[in-house]
């Protein structure tokens, strides 16, 4: 017999609006869940009271120092009994998904079926964190949990000052955008820092992100300490019978409107057929027997909006590689950050190529321990000790692709600029 509901007026609110609400998935979790039931009523009082009532601790499976959150309730009544005894522990297990995320229908029985034993029911695919979050275990069920989830081929994901969880996008295996094996490359990162992802010893949190090319469905640039993102270095290519049939289905207005004036560089323009200029930098492909589109991929940024519109009659070029940017992140000490260029490109061809993202990575995180403070993210501290002063921690060069925004110059020294000023201030008083 399941637990009789508890009253949640504000909850019900949240189930009024023209969209699906979680509220509705976890009533339906409740019918089944003692947990979930008790769960409600917490979230209730939180809503009412407008204060989180959730804790933390130290709570952890054998041999791991991180990959489990920690929820105690802070609810008692006056006797110190939890107000909602059977959600009293609500802990999460963070779980590391597949590369790419994918899945079989089979997996994810199985998955479902452990939480269902020992768990809430309630799991999400996935957190902000990339990983597959377990939400609303018991301390006696967590190791229970953990072990039938190894069983089935899974690890923890990272917790704490860690390496936390890397993502990639479904890349190679079902995107024809992609610029690089990106599964290839977030398995050879994982197994390479696996200790870093399960025993917490930096500053603070790090993490990777690989994206097979500049659309970064991972949002690697905004959310990342270390972006991995595919692009090309040759020209754009182009298919004429695909653009041709783009150009017919959906005219002249389309294609101004969405894709020439939408160039950020005014790289492509419409011209007639005899006046298509040729070179080494310029891609051209017939829309029909009059007009034809010229793109200079001199001045071609790979923002790929051109691509997506037109998709197969444009198409990545065939030098295909990496840029990697470092410092991506949310709101922390000094607001939101994106990432900075430190390799504009990486050749992903050979074996040593992917090796050398490896050795780039261990650089970084090894610099980042030694020299960030507590509770700081590696965006923050290039922003506070400068990027010359990084580059030359990590041993890369300065190149002019590093610049983060036009007019802005990382690599003026200012040493000795107060005694100039000073100087300056001298001669005026003087005269």
């Amino acid at each position: 017999m399941a637990k009789k509901p508890h009253d949640t007026p504000n909850l019900d609110a949240l189930e009024s609006g023209p969209w699906p609400s979680f509220v509705t998935g976890l009533k339906r979790l409740a019918k089944d869940k003692d947990a979930v039931v008790d769960l409600l009523g917490h979230l209730e009082h939180s809503y009412a009271t407008k204060k989180g009532y959730w804790k933390g601790g130290t709570l952890g499976v054998y041999g791991y120092g991180g990959g489990i959150i920690p929820r105690f309730t802070e609810i008692k009544d006056e006797n110190g009994k939890p107000v909602y005894p059977e959600a009293a522990e609500f802990h999460t297990l963070r779980v590391m998904p597949p590369a790419g995320m994918h899945y079989s229908t089979d997996i994810l029985r199985k998955l479902s079926d452990i939480w269902e034993r020992h768990g809430s029911g309630l799991i999400a695919f996935h957190g902000q964190s990339g990983d597959i979050m377990f939400q609303g275990a018991t301390s006696d069920n967590v190791q229970k949990a953990f072990d039938e989830i190894n069983e089935a081929g899974f690890d923890l994901g990272g917790a704490g000052p860690a390496l936390r969880t890397s993502m990639s996008c479904v890349g190679a295996a079902r995107c024809e955008q992609s610029c690089y094996d990106e599964a290839k490359a977030h398995r050879m990162v994982i197994n390479s820092f696996l200790d870093d992802i399960h025993r917490p010893a930096l500053p603070y949190k790090f993490k990777f992100k690989f994206s097979g090319c500049p659309n970064d469905c991972m949002n690697s640039i905004q959310r990342s300490d270390l972006a991995v993102i595919g692009t090309w270095r040759d020209n754009i290519r182009t298919d004429e019978p695909l653009a041709k049939k783009w150009f017919a289905k959906h005219g002249m207005n389309e294609l101004v409107n969405d894709v020439v004036a939408r160039c950020p560089t005014r790289a492509i323009q419409l011209k007639e057929i005899k006046e298509v200029r040729k070179g080494d930098s310029i891609s051209s492909v017939a829309l029909s027997d009059t007009h034809a589109l010229e793109i200079d991929n001199s001045d071609c940024v790979r923002c790929m909006h051109c691509i997506n519109v037109m998709t197969g009659a444009l198409a990545p070029g065939k030098d295909k590689g990496a840029t990697i940017l470092c410092g991506g992140k949310r709101t922390l000490k000094i607001g939101d950050q994106m990432g900075t260029v430190i390799v504009p490109f990486q050749p992903l061809q050979t074996e040593e190529d992917y090796e050398q993202i490896v050795e780039l990575g261990q650089k970084i995180i090894d610099f980042f321990a030694e020299n960030a403070l507590e509770h700081e993210r590696t965006g923050e501290m290039i922003e506070r000790i400068g990027l010359v002063n990084f580059l030359e921690g990590i041993g890369l060069d300065v190149d002019a692709n590093m610049v983060g925004a036009p007019r802005s110059n990382p690599y003026v020294r200012t040493d000795g600029w107060d005694e100039e000023v000073a100087k300056i201030k001298a001669k005026k008083a003087a005269a």
